[in-house]
């Protein structure tokens, strides 16, 4: 066992809430808005254990490296009387949740937070009002919003891009640039965020093909390689980044969908193994998980086979700290399915067992 995984063992015991138990902590599209859930990685069993707070239509949970805090991104359209989403925190102690602070974001529609790697920056995402925010975090609770920006771009589909709709955050592997993923505007912001004060600074765009909807941004373990993956586009632009200056550089776009599919492209998350080896994509209506191997030199993917999500619009899937097992969060069917996976070969079993969850919408380990 390798020293970081000795860590993470540890810091997952010190979260079991059974013995021979994880618990797992899922974002909810309701009033009930963090479910509470006890993993068993032996046989795979997923156990309800009821509401873990009750906040509004919680798109988005983001865990401190610590394991001790988490964030929480309410899509609501008005928040302690003002037109913006909500950005809140908790405590995690002994696998419940106990609330910390709450915020508002910078306009309507929170739906994604990302954390640096200090843990003392936290950024938000707008989709309605088309804006990203940040704020300074210190021992779990959020101060005020410290920074924002509103885009004004939007794309040639006027049913999906009237306006921008900033939909991902994310921060670079060694931490030094920050990322918007703007859906309406087909283009991904990049900053150079100061730790201290909370503050981004523009350092650039990328821009992907016009109608394509960026969604989210994930970066591969070889240190230069990200996967945007593009809604309305059905496709992934598979990036070369430069870790001096931030920039993205499309080196190749991937079809997710079939040649002979005639319908809409909805294409949504990304999961990375922790060793590179394999990568999977998302897309929903036309339901299924698309696994690829990797090349961990040079990022480069060779389709697996599209498997069995398990249910109806998988808005986000995760592996489980074992890889052993893929979670998916099947948003309109209300379930979270779980299918058994080989390590060696990437391949998800042809069926799952799902659990009822009302509209899930993320899936964290603790």
């Amino acid at each position: 066992m390798t020293a970081s995984a000795a860590t993470l063992a540890a810091a997952a015991a010190k979260s079991l809430a059974a013995p021979g138990r994880q618990r797992v902590f899922v974002a909810s599209y309701t009033t009930d808005g963090i479910l509470a859930f006890d993993w068993d990685p032996a046989t795979g069993d997923l156990t309800p254990a009821g509401v873990a707070a009750k906040i509004t239509n919680v798109d988005w949970l983001t865990l401190t490296g610590d394991r001790k805090f988490i964030y929480a991104a309410a899509e609501v359209n008005e928040f302690e009387g003002k037109p913006t989403g909500e950005v809140a925190s908790f405590a995690v102690d002994h696998g419940k949740l106990e609330p910390l602070s709450a915020r508002n974001s910078a306009s309507p529609g929170t739906c994604h937070v990302a954390l640096d790697k200090t843990g003392r920056v936290l950024l938000a995402a707008d989709y309605f009002g088309g804006s990203a925010a940040s704020f300074v975090t210190k021992d779990g609770k959020l101060s005020q919003l410290v920074w924002s920006e509103h885009y004004t771009e939007h794309g040639p589909n006027v049913e999906r891009q009237p306006t921008a709709h900033a939909h991902f955050a994310s921060f670079s592997p060694n931490n030094k640039f920050a990322y918007i993923n703007d859906l309406g505007g087909d283009s991904i912001h990049i900053y150079k965020p100061n730790l201290e004060t909370g503050v981004l600074t523009p350092a650039g765009i990328y821009r992907t093909k016009p109608g394509s909807g960026p969604r989210t941004l994930h970066f591969h373990p070889n240190g230069h390689t990200a996967y945007s993956i593009n809604e309305m586009g059905g496709t992934v632009d598979v990036l070369e980044w430069n870790s001096t200056s931030g920039g993205l550089t499309l080196v190749t776009r991937i079809d997710l969908l079939p040649e002979d599919y005639t319908g809409g492209g909805h294409a949504c998350d990304t999961v990375i193994t922790k060793d590179g080896r394999f990568v999977y994509f998302t897309n929903r209506e036309y339901d299924f998980i698309y696994g690829f191997k990797a090349d961990t030199t040079t990022g480069g993917l060779t389709p697996i086979s599209r498997f069995n999500c398990g249910g109806k619009i998988p808005r986000n899937f995760v592996l489980d700290p074992t890889e052993r097992w893929m979670l998916v969060a099947n948003q309109g069917s209300s379930g979270i399915s779980v299918f058994a996976r080989d390590p060696e070969t990437g391949v998800l079993a042809e069926k799952g067992k799902t659990i009822a969850a009302e509209k899930p919408m993320c899936i964290l380990f603790t």
